[in-house]
């Protein structure tokens, strides 16, 4: 274990043994580059560009990822103090570089959501929001939903689907929390259930990959008795949806013909399946 660790530059921190004689190591990996380019064995080798950015279905590999380094290059640099942290977009939150991940379309991303969440969502949905605790966001792109929901006492999931735009980095780097998911594919919910599921502009994706009912089977799955469900997305496929979930026995409503806003209900089908 220590030829590992030094290959691997960790620092022995603490080195002790506990009350019942067990042995305990703390480890601390560095923060800076200059001793994995200083190494005079590359092994286990430093991973290429490409290497540990995928987030989905990506086999183990033995290579290591450097850190990434501030702007001077010195080192690991500390974020911004929250909640400050919560409207900017780190430099370092992302390697793709792409006009997708953008300043402009993070600000613009923000704004827009500010906008939806009061002025639309906090006024016009029949959405009791003071019984809300926890919320989870199917698409979570920046995180902007989550981000303008901050002044309420809640908290929201984001979850960044493993076919879109890696978006992961930039959330935590808002002081967030989120992860990858296949929407296909059951999530897996243990300890909790939601207040309120919201999706926006992902099920034309999914219902090329997987049907809609069993889309809805796992939104009813994960959301509470009595909670809501919004989907933000073009009518057609809004119209799908809100079949599926009538059938289900929601309350449905749709609203700007871009909006379905549903409430699950405590049915349940019986022996009979009624």
């Amino acid at each position: 274990m220590v030829t590992l660790t030094k290959s691997i530059c960790w620092r022995t921190v603490v080195k002790s043994k506990d009350i019942n004689r067990i042995g305990v190591v703390i480890y601390q990996k560095p923060t800076s580059n200059s001793c994995y380019t200083e190494r005079k064995n590359n092994e286990p080798p430093l991973c290429s560009g490409s290497n540990g950015h995928s987030p989905w279905y990506t086999p183990l590999d033995s290579c290591l990822l450097l850190p990434a380094l501030s702007k001077s290059g010195a080192g690991n640099s500390w974020p911004i103090s929250w909640p400050e942290r919560l409207n900017i977009r780190s430099s370092t939150s992302s390697e793709n570089s792409s006009t997708w991940f953008s300043q402009e379309n993070f600000d613009s991303d923000t704004k827009n959501w500010n906008g939806l969440i009061s002025e639309v969502y906090s006024s016009e949905f029949a959405v009791n929001w003071s019984s809300i605790r926890n919320v989870m966001d199917m698409n979570a792109g920046f995180g902007g939903f989550a981000a303008s929901l901050i002044d309420r006492p809640l908290w929201v999931m984001n979850v960044v689907p493993f076919d879109q735009p890696d978006t992961l980095p930039i959330i935590f780097n808002r002081g967030l929390i989120g992860v990858y998911h296949d929407w296909c594919e059951s999530f897996n919910t243990y300890p909790r259930t939601y207040d309120l599921l919201h999706m926006s502009y992902l099920l034309q994706s999914l219902a090329n990959r997987c049907d809609i009912i069993e889309i809805a089977a796992e939104i009813d799955r994960i959301l509470r008795p009595g909670r809501w469900f919004v989907l933000q997305d073009n009518i057609g496929m809004i119209r799908k949806m809100d079949r599926v979930l009538r059938s289900l026995h929601y309350k449905t409503a749709i609203m700007r013909r871009q909006f379905l806003v549903a409430r699950k209900s405590f049915w349940r089908p019986d022996s009979t399946g009624s």
